[in-house]
């Protein structure tokens, strides 16, 4: 089903959780970031968050993303996707608390991955959310897989697939540095803000681009930029800033100027 042209926000999981502090919410951001999307007014949305340190530790500690190879990472993988909820139904109250008609579901309800890749997916249920009005929130979840039994499948795999299938007009990322550097801006203090790159020009800086120094079953900034291309690819503007900054994703939704990185097709 074909709706019109959403929006498409990923809010990263080092955003909304303490990635150094297991099954720690970071509510302070989740609440501004929920204040920030009601009063943008910007519809219709598509919300998906990452993991942080709610879903990466416990699929790190029973290796799911590698598949299911014994039968003890059964328990994984059901903690893995519980703890994933746990975190979206933190995401999805504060959303309801702003007057935002947030509907949660699951990716490992209506997508099979292959080989860790999107495989299969049934576009019928998200579709007619958004066409009803109402703010789909994904997530990264511990999906079922036809080569593997089952793996992790990454928030960002999700917006790239998302916002192709449905032609969104856009998407902004949020993460917790303020965009894409010549090198990790955690590591070096020499790095400096690409704030505009063409997806050719981005093949030659991804071998110089950090990846995060915490766990992150999901691949860290360098796979967050490869799932990025395929959507620019496609002409659709993608936006990546940092969400730790209040008012940063307010202004992004609204089309304003924000501190960033754009990626255009090129």
């Amino acid at each position: 089903m074909r709706c019109s042209s959403p929006t498409v926000l990923k809010i990263g999981g080092s955003v909304i959780t303490f990635k150094d502090r297991a099954l720690t919410p970071n509510l302070p951001a989740i609440e501004r970031l929920a204040r920030e999307i009601s009063e943008s007014q910007v519809s219709p949305l598509i919300i998906v968050h990452g993991g942080g340190s709610f879903g990466h530790p416990i699929a790190a500690e029973y290796k799911i993303a590698d598949g299911f190879r014994e039968s003890g990472q059964r328990v994984g993988f059901s903690k893995t996707h519980n703890a994933m909820v746990s975190l979206n139904s933190l995401v999805i109250e504060a959303l309801l608390n702003n007057g935002l008609p947030a509907f949660s579901i699951a990716p490992s309800s209506f997508i099979v991955t292959r080989s860790g890749r999107i495989h299969y997916l049934c576009m019928d249920v998200l579709g007619q959310a958004i066409k009803l009005g109402f703010i789909p929130v994904l997530y990264g979840d511990a999906v079922f897989d036809y080569s593997y039994g089952f793996t992790i499948l990454s928030g960002d795999q999700i917006v790239s697939r998302l916002a192709v299938e449905l032609n969104a007009s856009r998407i902004i990322v949020g993460v917790d540095v303020d965009g894409l550097y010549t090198s990790d801006p955690k590591m070096d203090p020499h790095a400096q803000l690409i704030t505009k790159v063409t997806v050719s020009e981005l093949k030659d800086l991804l071998s110089r681009i950090g990846g995060s120094s915490f766990t992150d079953v999901t691949g860290g900034m360098v796979k967050k930029v490869i799932e990025l291309m395929v959507p620019a690819s496609a002409g659709i503007e993608v936006l990546i800033i940092n969400a730790l900054k209040p008012n940063n994703v307010y202004r992004a939704l609204k089309g304003e100027e924000v501190v960033g990185t754009r990626i255009i097709k090129g």
